[in-house]
């Protein structure tokens, strides 16, 4: 399953037409102690680089946008119960949502790991 980054740390994995996203663990650790997490509705339609879900830390609330376009099918119901899953698994339990790809092509525009740790070694 290839896994693609964003230059906001959002993390996508791609599995047929259907992509899961979530935010890095560089993201987590720069945010802190997540206490909230706001989640899209199932059936919504997000917009590649536009706010799909909100983020709320002991530190600041941020937007995590969306990687590509498409329509949500899943949320990760267990982060309205335990956001600090986002601290401890940020890259596998702590996802976010699940989309229908609308437009394969968009994932080209999105950077692989090793281009996502020469990104964060610059920064």
């Amino acid at each position: 399953m290839p896994r693609y980054f964003t230059d906001e740390h959002e993390w996508i994995d791609v599995e047929g037409d259907t992509a899961t996203v979530g935010i890095t663990d560089y993201a987590q650790g720069q945010l802190g102690d997540i206490v909230f997490v706001e989640l899209p509705r199932v059936g919504s339609e997000v917009a590649r680089g536009k706010d799909a879900a909100v983020v709320e830390s002991v530190k600041a609330a941020s937007d995590v946008y969306a990687p590509i376009t498409g329509e949500v099918t899943e949320a990760n119901g267990a982060l309205e119960d335990d956001p600090a899953l986002v601290n401890s698994s940020p890259e596998d339990q702590g996802w976010f949502f699940k989309l229908t790809i609308a437009n394969k092509s968009e994932l080209d525009g999105l950077m692989d790991a090793a281009a996502y740790k020469s990104f964060c070694d610059s920064l």
